[in-house]
Formats: C-alpha cells, sequence, structure tokens
C-alpha cells in the first residue's frame, strides 16, 4: 500500500484528526454548578469588567487559530475550503504534538481579502494567535499586514516566516561548514511567491548583502516593469548590479541556491557554474528543484530539501510550535523580525555538530520547540 491509499484510509477510519475533551470531570451537580451555571456568571462578570482575564480564566491563553482559505494548499494550488480542511487538522496535529498549544482549524469559504479580515477579527477574541496558511500571494501580505496592525494578539503566516527561519537557521550551519561569512556570499533566490519575498527578507535583516531573487521572468530589479508591490519594495534592497536574465544566467559565480518554486528547475550544469562547493537548498515540495544526488554529483557541497526522506530537511515544524509557544507564554503582541531572527539562531544552535548531511535538528528531537519558544523574547 503506497502513502496515498494508506493516508485516505486513516482520515477514512477516524473522520478527522482531532476531537475536543473536557479537562474538567464533571460527575455530579456539584461539578456542574462550578462549571456552567450558575457559577461560571461570576466568570463571565470578571472578564466583562477586564477583558484581558480572558487569558486567565478561559482557553484563550493556549489556543490559536488555523486560517486558510485554500487558495494555495500545499503545491496543489486553490482546492478551496472543504480541501484545506484535512491539512489544517494536520496542522493542529503538529501544534500539539510539538508547542502543546491546543489549535483549530478555520477554513473559510471566502477569497475576498476584507472579508477574511474581518471575519478573523471577528473570531479573535477566542484566540491567543492567529496562524494564516496556505493562502495565496499576494492577498496573504495583505491579510497578514492588516491583521497585525488591527488585533491584539500574535499574527504569523507561516509559508512565509516559518519558512524563512528554518531557512536561515540553515544558512547559518551551513556558512560554519563552508568557512564563509554573510557579508562574503552570494545568493540566488529563485520564486517569488510568499516563501521566497520572506525569506529574502529575513536574510536581509540577518545581514546578508548580496541576494538576487528571481520569479518567472527572470531576475528581479528595480525598475523592472510589472513588479506588485511586495516585489517592489523587494527589487530596492536586492540586485544592486541589476543584473538581469534567467536562472541559468543569475545563478553563475554565487554560492547559494535557495528554491522555493518548481520541481527539476535546477540543473547540474547550473550548479557547475556556481563557485565553489556551493550551497542548494532545493525546498520545492514534493519534487525538489534538483535531486539530492544530482546536485552532489554536480560539486554541490550541502544540499537540503523539503522532504523527510532525504537529509537536512527544511521543514517548518522546526519554527512554528516555537514561536507561538514563546508568544502565548510572554504575552508576544505583534511577531518582529528579531524574534524569528532568534528563533533561527535557536535552530542552528541546538545542532551541536553540525556537518553537511545534518545542519539542522530533527523535528523529533525533543526540546526543539522549547529552545525557540525561549528564544524569541531574548
Amino acid at each position: 500500500m503506497d502513502i496515498n491509499e494508506e493516508s485516505l484510509q486513516l482520515h477514512e477510519k477516524h473522520r478527522g484528526k482531532l476531537e475536543i475533551k473536557s479537562k474538567i470531570p464533571l460527575e455530579d451537580k456539584h461539578d456542574l454548578a462550578v462549571a456552567y451555571t450558575p457559577g461560571v456568571a461570576a466568570v463571565s462578570l470578571a472578564i466583562g469588567k477586564d477583558k484581558s482575564l480572558a487569558r486567565e480564566y478561559t482557553i484563550k491563553h493556549n489556543t490559536v487559530a488555523i486560517v486558510s482559505d485554500g487558495s494555495a494548499i500545499l503545491g496543489l494550488g486553490n482546492l478551496g475550503p472543504e480541501a484545506a480542511l484535512p491539512v489544517m487538522e494536520g496542522k493542529a496535529i503538529l501544534f500539539k504534538q510539538f508547542g502543546n498549544i491546543d489549535a483549530f482549524p478555520i477554513c473559510l469559504d471566502t477569497q475576498d481579502t476584507e472579508e477574511i479580515i474581518k471575519t478573523v477579527k471577528h473570531l479573535a477574541p477566542v484566540f491567543g494567535g492567529i496562524n494564516l496558511e496556505d493562502i495565496s500571494a499576494p492577498r496573504c501580505f495583505e491579510i497578514e499586514r492588516r491583521l497585525r496592525a488591527e488585533l491584539d494578539i500574535p499574527v504569523m503566516h507561516d509559508d512565509q516566516h516559518g519558512t524563512a527561519v528554518v531557512v536561515l537557521a540553515a544558512l547559518i550551519n551551513s556558512l560554519k561548514l563552508r568557512g564563509l561569512t554573510k557579508e562574503q556570499v552570494k545568493i540566488v533566490i529563485n520564486g517569488a511567491g510568499a516563501a521566497g519575498l520572506a525569506v529574502t527578507q529575513l536574510l536581509l535583516e540577518y545581514g546578508f548583502k548580496n541576494i538576487v531573487v528571481g520569479d518567472t521572468k527572470g531576475a528581479i530589479f528595480e525598475g523592472r516593469a510589472g513588479l506588485n508591490d511586495e516585489k517592489v519594495l523587494i527589487a530596492k534592497s536586492t540586485n544592486r548590479e541589476k543584473i538581469k536574465g534567467d536562472l541559468a544566467l543569475i545563478i553563475k559565480a554565487t554560492d547559494i541556491f535557495v528554491g522555493l518554486s518548481k520541481p527539476n528547475l535546477l540543473l547540474p550544469e547550473m550548479i557547475r557554474s556556481m563557485n565553489e562547493k556551493p550551497i542548494i537548498l532545493a525546498l520545492a515540495n514534493p519534487v525538489p528543484e534538483i535531486m539530492p544526488d544530482q546536485a552532489h554529483s554536480a560539486g554541490a557541497f550541502i544540499v537540503a530539501t523539503g522532504r523527510s526522506d532525504f537529509p537536512n530537511q527544511i521543514n517548518n515544524v522546526l519554527a512554528f510550535p516555537g514561536i507561538f509557544r514563546g508568544a502565548l507564554d510572554n504575552g508576544v503582541v505583534q511577531f518582529s523580525s528579531t524574534m524569528f531572527i532568534n528563533a533561527a539562531n535557536a535552530l542552528a544552535g541546538f545542532v551541536q555538530n553540525p556537518a553537511p548531511d545534518k545542519i539542522l535538528p530533527s523535528v523529533f528531537d525533543p526540546g526543539v520547540a522549547a529552545a525557540v519558544a525561549k528564544a524569541i523574547i531574548k
């Protein structure tokens, strides 16, 4: 039985992967009176006088909404909210397993930016944080920006920032192994969607100096026609030399390739045109821009993918449980790039002896989320 058939059978058997359980016993009239009426009235009155007490008395202190409109599900495209639900259920399991956070899927039957923002704002009183998931670009940028500005709880689009944190962590350890500094290296980022632009921005914040971003039309540079607002901003901080051309051209004499694009776009001859012992992060899923064996044969020093069946998996689950755990525990209202950099440093530092095939922790290494949670509020 292949993994797809096994997954279908698992979901059919359990009719979903989540359930709600009570934390308290409900065995007699006294239990009922304390947990519900009349006793609960005292709790409502207290919160009515001081809304911040909702964090002390209710699920709000440890609950995150996983919000999706189903417009960009994994690598599958726009399949709608019903198709998003099993993915968001899985995400909720990861929150609980690795961060001990109670998360719940909210799959919205709208792809209108204003409707999504309005709906999430109406739902926000229940939750201690909002995780945006699988919302297509460029709408995801506006939705996250507005919700961050208008809510008093932390909001994060994991496809952007979770990816960026883990990529940065991978590069921190890769540079140590390669003996290079962030100021020295030249980076090509192929893919200018939500993840690609967020990775670029965090690498710039960290201090990388020489980055060229490419999309389906080639290198992005300041003044290029047809750029959306997010790409215009990135163009101002990258590709200072205004290099033009496709991936085969812009990758020449570079040190690092970060692929957040499509399968099989990176050819062995492109790697051979890079500087000696390049670092390759081929993160398209489920098929990367180049397979690891091909990349190594072409001269790559370090290769990472998004897959669990190869070494060096770039997996967001290394980041988001700890990031939200730290936020909930410390009353964080808004995430910052400093927090994300702290998280990346914690991930990189968790690997005591980095090696070319071990630049990141495993998602199953005990203590990863706790280390990230502790680090973000330094």
